[in-house]
């Protein structure tokens, strides 16, 4: 981690020194470092002011097998699936639908009688506390993920919500519910939540409430084979911690289709709103723009204020989220910037974003009115790689605190 830290520094140097102060230049000075520093392959990255490009630049890579990039290469987002997830339940919560501290057993009984874990001793308990609406919100629930360990995984074959949900809550939680932030799958019950309170299919709320008015034509949670063909593969690295197969070469990198973890069936019930969307540059930015007006969207209201607000306030702050204070608390699943000097970037106290597995990023300034968007395929994850971006960008566009 250091040395890829120390590396993605130098990437940020080395795009300052080479390709001068016009905001444009840096950004590909730094996607090309990226690349040249063995950190992703081709990458998209775009500068807006709501609908208005400040700069939109694609770079592809020469390395065996990649392809380049467009607004409507499709790429797997993994885990900016949950701000979309939170939107909806935002959605239902300004039409009084359901309550921030309504027990999440209230709406799926799978949840009567949740188990926890002791933290001293590891001895499971049933849980003092109920499981509310909000812990799955703000992911202080105690429900983490269990790659490599007993527990439900999303690459596991379920064939739906409901039963993926189902195995879920026999899960023993880390902690009493609300007592903590563990990182986990509590937009999966969010979606199945989504489905009982609305009785329609998760996707199907999703494209009424949110993909038709904002004109997301790309995103959903399937691909067809015409969509493959227009599917980003994956920069794998050959030393990528958690591989769990051989590769050609054990000293070199690949580009490959081999680790979708998830298979994106036509017509898949098994839609996960924590990890499971696909999308395009093009879809996500509307979804942006949508963020970056508090959510309105050219005039359709997509969210209240008060949700709006709601979702993009700390609930968990920095040093209780990651163990140091690194400037940034936790909202909704998304990241708040709480104490610029301490995050580094310039980047405006409020401001929010998050990220996907496969490295996709995006942050919001409403300060500075300006949104970012940066989309590659590549493991290992880095939240460095969004860091250094919005510092390039912040040194010549934002004010500072």
């Amino acid at each position: 981690m250091i040395k890829r830290l120390f590396l993605l520094i130098l990437c940020t140097l080395f795009s300052y020194a080479v390709f001068g102060d016009n905001l444009e230049s840096r950004i590909i000075g730094y996607q090309k470092a990226l690349i040249a520093g063995g950190v992703t392959g081709s990458s998209i990255a775009g500068v807006f002011r709501g609908d208005k490009v400040i700069s939109l630049t694609s770079v592809t890579s020469d390395i065996e097998g990649d392809r380049p990039i467009n607004e409507s290469t499709l790429f797997p987002i993994w885990s900016m699936s949950k701000p979309i997830t939170i939107t909806a339940m935002m959605v239902l919560l300004d039409r009084n639908k359901f309550k921030l501290d309504d027990p999440v057993k209230k709406y799926i009984p799978y949840f009567e009688n949740i188990k926890c874990k002791s933290k001293d001793s590891g001895k499971v308990y049933p849980c003092s506390n109920d499981l509310l609406v909000e812990h799955l919100l703000s992911h202080r629930s105690g429900y983490k993920y269990y790659k490599n360990e007993s527990g439900p995984d999303h690459r596991d074959p379920y064939l739906n919500l409901d039963e993926f949900v189902r195995h879920l809550s026999n899960q023993p939680l880390e902690f009493e519910p609300g007592s903590d932030y563990i990182y986990g799958l509590n937009q999966a019950i969010l979606g199945r939540l989504i489905e009982v309170i609305t009785g329609k299919e998760f996707l199907e709320f999703l494209k009424e409430e949110i993909f038709d008015p904002l004109g997301m034509t790309d995103t959903k949670f399937s691909l067809t084979q015409k969509d493959r063909s227009n599917f980003q593969p994956l920069f794998r690295k050959a030393n990528d911690i958690g591989i769990d197969r051989e590769l050609p070469d054990q000293g070199a990198s690949i580009i490959t289709t081999d680790f979708d973890e998830l298979d994106y069936r036509v017509n898949t019930k098994k839609q996960l709103g924590g990890e499971g969307l696909i999308s395009s540059f093009r879809d996500y930015r509307r979804f942006c723009e949508m963020l970056l007006a508090g959510g309105d969207y050219k005039g359709k209201k997509i969210l209240s204020d008060s949700s709006f607000k709601l979702m993009t306030s700390i609930v968990t702050p920095s040093f209780l989220s990651r163990g140091f204070n690194n400037g940034l608390g936790v909202a909704y699943s998304l990241f708040v910037v709480e104490e610029p000097i301490l995050d580094g970037t310039s980047t405006p106290k409020g401001s929010f974003g998050w990220s996907g597995y496969h490295n996709t990023h995006f942050w919001i300034d409403q300060k500075n009115n300006i949104f970012g968007l940066f989309m590659t395929r590549t493991t290992p994850f880095s939240w460095e790689i969004e860091k250094h971006l919005r510092a390039v960008v912040n040194d010549n566009l934002v004010e500072k605190d």
